[in-house]
């Protein structure tokens, strides 16, 4: 039985791909920060949470390091973010709050996870597979009171193709799904500053892409099977942003 780690299980994407690997028959180990897990995570024996601030290094060493150590995963999904707003006309403080804040949980976290991920595997010689949650944004850029959002994601694209260029002949091969809005509290959110056209705005569709969509993605990834598409980013954006 495969295991897979899913940070911010919890809730919206993360959420449907931990429910998504569970069907598939994984184990996964997910995180969460402040929201609960739910029952259809809960009520399953092959989940376990872990509550970790993944802006917090002391914390993500104490609470995540021991499972690369002690039950290695054979899939990591680095999934987990925050979409902070932070307009240029601000104070140089608060806006480098942001950023810090930003690149913290979206881009130092979930790398130092795949360094940790990659050299676990790379010492038992067992294959792996790493699947990091990007953006659209990462490629078309976003408004600017969301760049550092942006920038973080393309960061996160940027150091995939790097592990996959180098680990991939040791057995890690390394992904990147870049959703545009998904239907889930973060695109909610944005509702509220960007106005609801915003969120199907230039799309093929007139509806919002569901994470289940996203979730299906990740699965057959985690599965192992196309290992030579090593290093390519999966655009899910409704037909918003074709590559």
């Amino acid at each position: 039985m495969k295991h897979a780690l899913v940070t911010g299980a919890s809730r919206g994407i993360g959420l449907a791909i931990a429910e998504e690997l569970l069907i598939e028959g994984f184990r996964v180990t997910g995180t969460n920060r402040k929201s609960p897990f739910p029952d259809a995570l809960t009520g399953s024996e092959m989940f376990r949470g872990i509550s970790v601030d993944l802006g917090e290094q002391a914390q993500i060493a104490q609470n995540l390091k021991p499972v690369f150590e002690s039950d290695l995963p054979d899939v990591l999904i680095n999934n987990a973010g925050i979409f902070m707003d932070a307009d240029f006309l601000i104070t140089d403080e608060k806006w480098l709050e942001v950023w810090d804040r930003t690149l913290a949980v979206n881009l130092r976290s979930s790398s130092l996870l795949c360094k940790w991920f990659v050299n676990a595997h790379l010492k038992t010689g067992s294959e792996g597979v790493i699947i990091n949650i990007s953006s659209r944004a990462a490629y078309r850029g976003d408004t600017q009171e969301y760049a550092a959002y942006a920038a973080s994601k393309a960061g996160m694209a940027a150091f995939t193709k790097s592990m996959a260029r180098n680990f991939s002949k040791q057995g890690v091969v390394a992904y990147t799904i870049a959703p545009g809005f998904i239907e889930t509290d973060m695109a909610r959110e944005s509702v509220e500053i960007l106005g609801k056209e915003a969120l199907t705005r230039g799309s093929a569709f007139d509806e919002i892409t569901q994470p289940a969509e996203v979730a299906k993605l990740a699965a057959f990834l985690a599965k192992g099977e196309v290992r030579h598409m090593t290093g390519s980013t999966f655009h899910i954006n409704g037909g918003s942003y074709m590559v």
